[in-house]
């Protein structure tokens, strides 16, 4: 162990452990910035769209992890599945498919929340593409600030 440190000090003596754990600080620190802006964003699009739909309570967009949740699910008139996957995710042996059941219809909320202030349905598959999400971050904001 003590080689091992030993081997992670630098030519000046300074060891390299500390660089690299202020980089790493430094990316923690980035990115935490970044997910709060998202999240900041998000909150105003989806309170913006919420509007559009003349919800009665737009700033449950506001909620964290389930305020765009709340609005899509309000959006898509379908008020009842939610309960039954949410009570699916408590089973232990159903909890999995359960997850994966809430995505597809998470997906499907979003779809029919576009189609309810006239956007393209499809701009919600944006959602499940991985490094196409970013796509999705953007027509959400087309849909709320747009005519």
């Amino acid at each position: 162990m003590n080689l091992f440190l030993e081997s992670l000090t630098s030519v000046s003596g300074m060891p390299a452990l500390g660089s690299l754990l202020a980089i790493f600080a430094a990316w923690m620190f980035l990115a935490i910035i970044v997910i709060v802006g998202i999240y900041i964003y998000m909150s105003f699009a989806y309170m913006s769209i919420a509007k559009k739909n003349k919800q009665t309570s737009p700033g449950l967009a506001w909620i964290p992890g389930v305020g765009p949740l709340i609005v899509a699910y309000k959006s898509s008139r379908m008020h009842w599945w939610p309960w039954l996957l949410l009570i699916g995710l408590v089973i232990p042996v159903v909890g999995f498919v359960a997850l994966i059941v809430f995505a597809v219809f998470d997906v499907i909320w979003h779809w029919k929340l576009f189609e309810a202030i006239k956007k393209p349905g499809w701009w919600a598959v944006f959602m499940v593409i991985p490094l196409l999400n970013i796509v999705f971050l953007i027509f959400v904001g087309i849909a709320a600030w747009s005519d």
